[in-house]
């Protein structure tokens, strides 16, 4: 009887192995039925906050792959989040940089966030273009996959905002992102 026991245990742990890993169907699977949702993993996002501990973006250095979120929270008083090149740090990259338009925050964050998609690894430089307190020129700057084998470094990139002439550069038009509503508002940033 012990035996039939080995014997059926053997058998039922082989079973569950060969039905545990799913098989695609194939021409001869006539009733196979195949399922009608596709799952994907979701999207990493990293979360940048304006504002927070002053006029400066936290974190100012993100690492991400292509594909992944950039999602900026803005807290008080009035930022936004512009997309600039190394060299001037404080002015649109071309007509085609994002721009976030201005949060203004009375208290606590803007109901809304700015999200960009990561679509190479190539570094993303960018800056807040409120001119009351050039924020900019007073290092409200921040980098998307900077090179580290590289001189072109944020520490650089805002030595050269420090020099840049005020007004900072505004595009015209919310642009290459998505504003939405806040998908975490209780977040406490």
């Amino acid at each position: 009887m012990l035996a039939n026991f080995k014997t059926l245990a053997i058998l039922a742990a082989a079973f569950s192995l060969a039905s545990a890993a799913p098989t695609a169907p194939t021409a001869c699977d006539s009733d196979t039925k195949v399922p009608s949702k596709t799952y994907t993993q979701p999207r990493v996002t990293h979360s940048v906050v304006a504002g927070r501990g002053g006029l400066k973006f936290d974190p100012d250095n993100i690492v991400a792959e292509v594909g992944e979120v950039v999602e900026f929270h803005f807290t008080p008083r009035n930022h936004s989040v512009v997309e600039s090149s190394f060299g001037n740090p404080c002015q649109p990259k071309d007509a085609t940089s994002f721009f976030s338009g201005f949060f203004p925050v009375a208290e606590g964050q803007s109901p809304e966030v700015f999200q960009i998609v990561v679509k190479d690894k190539n570094p993303i430089w960018f800056y807040c273009a409120q001119n009351t307190g050039t924020h900019c020129q007073a290092g409200m700057t921040g980098v998307v996959n900077q090179r580290f084998d590289s001189q072109f470094t944020l520490a650089r990139h805002r030595e050269l905002a420090a020099a840049a002439k005020a007004p900072s550069g505004v595009q015209y038009g919310i642009q290459g992102g998505a504003r939405i509503p806040n998908p975490n508002p209780l977040s406490g940033f």
